[in-house]
């Protein structure tokens, strides 16, 4: 599970400083892979967009602006599946600050309103099943659930 940002204001070049006047708001959500698609196409050399873009691979709660939600660098970002805790952590060992990602992202692409920035996942990362229950949190965010289904 991952922390989703929410672009509020476009913006090109922005500096860290600058980034959170562009945040409209927060949302928490699971960016899935279809490990199977990726290992066949990274075999093949070919592009692996199809094991990332497929029917509902990026299961997300709604967005809560930004100053109805008290998101600090203690708060906890945990996946759970099954209810086994897959993955957890703190917004604060996350690689790159939120600012700084919005900041590095906008030095190579336009930022635009609704936007939407995955922020990367905890360590912890590992396979679901057909029947699996997720469910992703993070501080007061509404939780995101889901349970992974046949193919279609």
């Amino acid at each position: 599970g991952e922390l989703i940002v929410a672009i509020g204001k476009d913006g090109l070049r922005i500096p860290v400083d600058d980034a959170m006047d562009h945040v409209y708001g927060y949302s928490i959500g699971c960016d899935l892979t279809c490990r199977d698609l990726q290992s066949q196409a990274k075999k093949m050399g070919r592009p692996w967009d199809a094991a990332k873009g497929f029917d509902h691979s990026c299961p997300m709660s709604p967005i809560i602006p930004k100053e109805d939600i008290n998101l600090d660098a203690n708060s906890s970002i945990q996946l759970e599946v099954n209810d086994d805790i897959r993955q957890q952590s703190t917004i604060d060992k996350m690689i790159y600050s939120v600012p700084e990602i919005i900041s590095n992202l906008s030095q190579l692409f336009r930022l635009r309103q609704g936007d939407l920035i995955l922020t990367g996942t905890p360590e912890g990362v590992s396979n679901l099943n057909i029947g699996d229950s997720v469910s992703v949190t993070c501080g007061d965010l509404i939780p995101c659930k889901f349970v992974i289904g046949q193919p279609e």
